[in-house]
């Protein structure tokens, strides 16, 4: 099991219309969702930008408001899961295939931040 690389960072926004626009300015290419979408992806060389519509307010799971999330992709998914829940730690989902081609899970780290562990399918 080996952590590959930072993938994409996700950044919760107040205005899907205004941020598309500002993002593909910089150079950014949407390769998922848009200025109408409730999450929209966005490539950049190596790398992603996600942006997902605010929600408001804390999570749950989490005292803090949601502020983002950041992807790392390992070579093994569901190897790092079950690692992740027999060290005892509580995961936010299972293993899933995403529409947007990837396997992944979502855990919270000791101070509620968000991470999504996953895999290009």
């Amino acid at each position: 099991m080996t952590i590959e690389s930072i993938n994409a960072i996700t950044l919760v926004v107040g205005d899907m219309a205004r941020s598309v626009p500002f993002y593909e300015t910089l150079g950014f290419e949407v390769i998922f969702g848009g200025p109408a979408a409730a999450f929209t992806s966005l490539a950049g060389g190596n790398g992603f930008v996600n942006l997902t519509r605010d929600e408001g307010g804390p999570s749950p799971s989490s005292p803090f408001p949601f502020w983002g999330r950041v992807i790392f992709h390992v070579d093994d998914v569901d190897a790092v899961y079950a690692l992740a829940r027999s060290a005892g730690f509580e995961t936010l989902t299972a293993p899933a295939d995403a529409q947007w081609g990837e396997r992944y899970f979502h855990i919270r780290d000791p101070d509620g931040h968000e991470l999504s562990i996953a895999r290009p399918l």
